[in-house]
């Protein structure tokens, strides 16, 4: 969706998408997205004015390898959701082209029946060669969501690199996607991923499967029982279940929502959601000022020069940081 030339009219646009409008939430989410200064400065303003309107949602973060079924889990999760009443929205963090800036997955195109209910709204977000940038436009996204009447938003992350910590770090619960009968599912086991995790879910519970499924489950809570959970409040569960069928889809929510309660009783959700604020702060404040660097008149030319002469090997990369640090004072 492209964005007029015209001055955004930020109370318009916060009214409409109080009252769900979904064209005011893709104009929205295309807002805090564009480049352009006035368009920042806009979407900085309807952020804080819809920010009352925030943080009511369940905030699921999904991560798992390519194969796992993290599209095919959330198109059946997202209709047993809707099913039961609740609108979600789904943020696919995407990795993107680093030359075209386009989204290199299609995750739309695998959740068909999401795609074809009104009562749910998927967004990739492209990351353009920054997973930073990504994050908190993933973020600002989420509350966007949230301010137009989505109670649950489902943050899915490409399970490469450091997204799974980009997205533990902005949603309330954290699940890992696993595959059972993939050889030595301990040794393909990233013990960092894993101590991120809130709860590990083997997918494919099903037909012929099913025997490797609960063979997988067992292998990973002994595995679980070795590693230091995430909260003293909460051990993470290991379950089963079939994106295919349905089968355990059930379960898995209530297991979040066992979480939630957990974590409410405990006073630690409201301590993560507080510290998740002050995280996002300061990686907004990290893109702000690599933005700076990069397109102020004043600041880029001797940029570029610096860039030269550690790339012709004059100068370290330590001194060049220096100098870079000390055109920020």
């Amino acid at each position: 969706m492209t964005l007029p030339n015209a001055p955004i009219d930020v109370k318009a646009l916060a009214k409409d998408l109080r009252a769900g409008h979904r064209a005011a939430l893709a104009r929205a989410i295309t807002l805090i997205e564009s480049r352009r200064s006035d368009h920042q400065a806009a979407a900085r303003d309807l952020v804080q004015a819809l920010l009352p309107d925030t943080g009511k949602a369940v905030r699921v973060g999904i991560t798992g390898s390519p194969g796992v079924g993290k599209s095919t889990t959330i198109d059946a999760l997202g209709m047993f959701l809707i099913e039961h009443g609740h609108k979600v929205a789904v943020l696919a963090v995407d990795p993107s082209s680093a030359r075209t800036g386009g989204s290199i997955l299609g995750d739309k195109t695998r959740m068909a029946q999401l795609s074809a209910s009104d009562h749910a709204y998927i967004r990739p977000s492209p990351a353009s060669g920054t997973l930073g940038g990504v994050a908190a436009k993933t973020r600002e996204a989420m509350l966007l969501c949230e301010a137009a009447g989505f109670d649950v938003v489902l943050v899915e992350t490409v399970g490469i690199g450091q997204s799974e910590t980009a997205v533990s770090d902005m949603t309330d619960f954290f699940l890992a996607l696993m595959l059972p009968g993939a050889g030595d599912e301990l040794q393909g086991i990233k013990k960092g991923l894993v101590e991120l995790a809130d709860m590990i879910a083997v997918n494919k519970a099903d037909g012929d499967n099913l025997k490797r499924a609960n063979q997988a489950a067992a292998d990973y809570r002994s595995a679980l029982h070795i590693l230091s959970p995430r909260s003293e409040h909460w051990h993470p569960p290991v379950v089963t279940y079939s994106a295919l069928t349905g089968a355990g889809i059930g379960e898995l929510w209530q297991k979040i929502l066992d979480h939630r309660t957990a974590m409410n009783a405990s006073g630690e959700f409201a301590k993560r959601r507080r510290e998740q604020q002050v995280k996002w702060m300061w990686s907004m404040l990290e893109q702000r000022t690599l933005a700076q660097l990069r397109t102020e008149p004043s600041t880029r030319a001797r940029v570029r020069k610096i860039e030269t002469e550690v790339a012709d090997g004059r100068v370290t990369p330590s001194v060049a940081a220096e100098q870079i640090a000390e055109m920020l004072k």
